[in-house]
């Protein structure tokens, strides 16, 4: 009997445990039930935005199709009205090409801003740009006179110009891109030193007797020391020489190179002067006129293609 009792109560602890396990088990169950029902939910909820946000793309897509469509369409029209304008302004471009060219080989003088001169046909292939007093510029061929005599006066062209003229008008920048050399370069500020006011370091004096404006050999290397910085007195004098025999060169001989006896502290040696004649055929400057009238507007040469 005391053997079965043990056994009664052996199954009966063991019992309550299980049952204490099961109902531990069901708890959890319950709560992970409960989880998955929320879960469930927010997943519910979650796709009935999804599909509500699905709609509202699909209705914008297809807006943004029509939208496309009416693009697509409208560009279509453009590019055909487009074509038909470009082919018409080609045409027209072509026909008025054409009229400039027949009214630039009679003489005429057209506006720079109405001629595209690269697209010019005309015979000799460059045109003459020029500048008249009425302060416009125009196209003409070269040396032709305007058979109408609009406009005013015609201006000194580019090509007119003695070759110092030319380089005198240029800027700093073009002047060293045109001129390697520094004797042509410094002929060209020596020139234009005589000619405008404005530049202030002149060493031009102005003559007599037949003498429109000299310049001394000395004062010249002193000139030059002052336009180019640092450089010695003996590479100066040698710069002297070079220099005047290219404004010689540049003005095609305009200019000459006379010897004048000095006196300075009782002594008497002789030094180089660089003359201009007061009848030198200088183009824009007229024989006996004061040195700092300036000649005409000029302006260039363009090249036909």
């Amino acid at each position: 009997m005391s053997s079965l009792s043990e056994c009664g109560e052996v199954d009966i602890e063991t019992l309550a445990e299980t049952i204490e396990h099961l109902q531990e088990q069901n708890r959890q169950l319950t709560e992970r039930v409960d989880t998955l029902e929320d879960d469930l939910e927010q997943t519910k909820d979650e796709l009935e935005g999804l599909e509500t946000e699905k709609a509202a793309l699909q209705e914008t897509n297809e807006h943004l199709r029509d939208r496309l469509d009416h693009c697509e369409q409208e560009t279509t029209r453009l590019d055909a009205l487009t074509d038909a304008a470009r082919k018409r302004s080609g045409v027209n471009k072509q026909r008025i090409e054409e009229l400039q060219t027949r009214e630039l080989e009679k003489g005429a003088h057209l506006l720079t801003e109405t001629v595209d001169h690269h697209e010019i046909d005309i015979d000799g292939d460059h045109l003459e740009r020029i500048s008249k007093d009425d302060g416009h510029t125009y196209y003409r061929l070269p040396e032709s006179d305007d058979p109408l005599d609009r406009s005013g006066n015609v201006a000194l062209a580019h090509g007119d110009l003695l070759p110092i003229q030319q380089l005198s008008r240029m800027d700093e920048e073009m002047l060293r891109s045109t001129a390697n050399a520094l004797p042509t370069r410094l002929a060209a500020k020596l020139w234009k030193a005589r000619t405008d006011s404005s530049v202030g370091d002149n060493p031009w004096e102005a003559g007599c007797k037949g003498i429109k404006a000299y310049v001394k050999a000395s004062d010249l290397k002193h000139w030059i020391r002052r336009q180019e910085p640092g450089t010695s007195e003996t590479y100066a004098k040698k710069l002297v020489s070079r220099t005047i025999d290219a404004v010689l060169d540049l003005s095609n001989h305009r200019v000459a190179v006379r010897k004048r006896t000095e006196r300075k502290n009782g002594l008497e040696y002789t030094e180089r002067r660089l003359i201009l004649p007061t009848d030198a055929e200088i183009p824009g400057e007229t024989p006996n006129s004061d040195n700092s009238e300036q000649a005409p507007k000029t302006t260039g040469v363009h090249g036909h293609p």
